[in-house]
């Protein structure tokens, strides 16, 4: 039986501002599309019992997280009219400021981006089997419970 290879969509670290603009920038010679709608997630110094967040270290088991963020991307471009779909998820430690998800999508029109992208995202904070643990300045860390 043959293994199905999916898109991995984990970077190392934060993703850099150069890396999103590069991306939008390759979409500038698709004239079918008339909107773009982005996401960027962003690592925030939350206090926590009295301790502040320096970064959070992100882990997954890669081959699982690629195969569900495949039957999320399937399911979101069966429910909206979207041309192009992009997500991205920092592995490893990301400080804080770091951008940790990065989801861009692309459409005939506003609202079909609009629309697909917050479906998107909100599937992927509920379902993706990505976990974080916050890390504290003291050095110790606590998994991160998404509020």
């Amino acid at each position: 039986m043959k293994e199905t290879k999916f898109k991995n969509i984990f970077k190392p670290g934060a993703i850099a501002p150069e890396f999103i603009a590069e991306a939008i920038a390759k979409h500038q010679h698709k004239t079918q599309i008339g909107a773009h709608d982005i996401f960027l997630g962003q690592v925030r110094a939350d206090e926590i019992e009295g301790k502040t967040v320096t970064g959070i270290a992100y882990e997954a088991y890669e081959e699982m997280a690629n195969a569900k963020m495949h039957e999320i991307r399937e399911a979101t471009f069966e429910k909206f009219p979207l041309t192009c779909m992009h997500v991205y998820h920092s592995m490893g430690e990301v400080p804080v400021g770091g951008i940790c998800l990065f989801v861009f999508v692309s459409a005939p029109h506003r609202q079909e981006a609009f629309d697909g992208i917050r479906y998107l995202v909100e599937r992927i904070k509920a379902e993706l089997p990505v976990f974080g643990k916050e890390l504290f300045s003291e050095g110790d860390y606590a998994w991160k419970v998404n509020r």
